[in-house]
């Protein structure tokens, strides 16, 4: 599990400064930049073992709040073309800040078993 656990991390990390990367063209992009960004830190704390319990709970949570808060008020779907462009960006917003929640979660509980069963 501890191979696995390093090898995801240093993927999500490449993964995060990519999606933070790619707002480039994004109107709101350097929100997006501190958002990614952050998590792109956290998953290379976690890579190198460094990583405190607190930083992905609150992470977490916050990245769960601010999806919902993202959350269109109609879901039309996340492919363009298919409904109106301000739904499909707000879905695409809130999934991916969904994703970024469920690896902070991963992290959480990934240090708090190392630390419980001290391995």
């Amino acid at each position: 599990m501890r191979l696995f656990s390093k090898i995801f991390s240093g993927v999500f990390t490449i993964l995060f400064v990519w999606a933070a990367l790619v707002q480039y063209n994004d109107p709101d992009a350097f929100i997006w930049y501190f958002i990614y960004g952050i998590a792109a830190g956290a998953s290379f704390l976690f890579f190198l073992g460094r990583l405190n319990l607190l930083i992905p709970v609150v992470l977490s949570f916050a990245y769960l709040i601010a999806a919902w808060i993202f959350w269109p008020d109609h879901f039309e779907g996340v492919s363009i073309g298919s409904g109106n462009i301000d739904n499909i960006e707000h879905a695409r917003e809130s999934l991916g800040l969904i994703i970024n929640a469920l690896v902070m979660l991963f992290y959480a509980w990934r240090v708090r078993v190392v630390r419980a069963l001290n391995i």
